[in-house]
């Protein structure tokens, strides 16, 4: 009996958020087949036993007439179950021409103020019978695999990039607080961003020098997870980077300028550093908050425990 998980998500982070769950599946159904709009989940996944393989869905999801397409994708699977992840009819329909015998879904249209942990926490819940489904648990690695790593003072992750300018402290501040910290103890930064936002973390090399820090942009994902699996702490935007590091038991600070409270709203791992007076609730993908109100300072005196 083979089992399917479909997570409609694009974003490697709210893929992630979604890991808990797809553990649980798979200890009552045995190592599961996961699909997923994201080209990157299978390299931060590519050690994790409990998926047999892990296929990345490029075409037939975007257009309603693409339902014929999508059950025949389906049918070549040989799916006995199949658990989706979204409120789509959409899905629904062409898992069901697929022959699919099981198939577990969110309530139709219900995709309006969707809280991503909320709404998969209660559907596993519903699905296995089970009390107070966890909602985080780990990301796997082989540290086998993993040679020559340097051995360095204590390793700080500092997620400079993110997926938009409206949730990106800034670089600027970034130097103002590796300063800071530099002050309490040596410490060493990986700059996590992509390959776009390589010149932000040039600048940030140039000001303090490539003995305290160095830029992770030419790396790949599974790559940036080994960087992560070997730092001690995570500190930067809400970005794919906070949801590796807080699944891997590291403390994950998250600056939250724009990002609704669903994307740190699972992990013991995760804390919150908010612009002043300003509650989680408020927070959304439209409230784009000014960088500036949150100080060097702030996020200092929030990690000083844990470094």
């Amino acid at each position: 009996m083979k089992t399917g998980i479909f997570l409609s998500y694009k974003g490697l982070g709210a893929n992630l958020l979604h890991l808990s769950y797809c553990h649980e599946i798979a200890k009552k159904f045995g190592p599961i087949t996961l699909i997923t709009l994201n080209s990157k989940l299978k390299e931060v996944l590519i050690d994790d036993p409990n998926f047999n393989e892990i296929i990345y869905l490029d075409d037939f999801h975007k257009k309603f007439f693409d339902i014929f397409k999508l059950s025949s994708f389906f049918r070549n699977l040989n799916l006995s179950n199949l658990f989706i992840f979204y409120p789509s009819l959409r899905f629904f329909l062409s898992a069901k021409i697929a022959g699919i015998k099981k198939i577990y879904k969110y309530p139709f249209f219900s995709k309006r103020n969707l809280h991503l942990v909320k709404t998969a926490k209660k559907f596993t819940e519903e699905c296995l019978n089970m009390n107070d489904c966890p909602t985080e648990t780990k990301i796997y690695i082989n540290s086998k695999k993993i040679n020559n790593f340097k051995k360095r003072e204590k390793k700080i992750i500092l997620g400079i990039g993110s997926s938009g300018p409206t949730t990106k402290w800034g670089y600027e501040n970034y130097i103002k607080l590796i300063k800071r910290l530099n002050e309490n103890n040596k410490y060493y930064f990986y700059l996590l961003c992509g390959p776009g936002e390589n010149d932000d973390a040039e600048k940030i090399i140039k000001n303090l020098g490539e003995d305290c820090c160095e830029s992770l942009s030419n790396k790949n994902i599974s790559e940036v997870r080994d960087y992560i699996f070997f730092s001690d702490i995570y500190i930067g935007n809400d970005s794919f980077g906070h949801h590796i590091s807080c699944q891997m038991g590291k403390p994950s600070f998250i600056i939250l300028l724009d990002t609704p409270r669903a994307y740190s709203d699972y992990s013991i791992n995760q804390h919150r550093i908010l612009p002043p007076n300003v509650s989680i609730d408020e927070v959304t993908h439209d409230s784009k908050f000014d960088p500036s109100s949150i100080t060097e300072e702030m996020i200092f005196e929030k990690v000083k425990k844990f470094i």
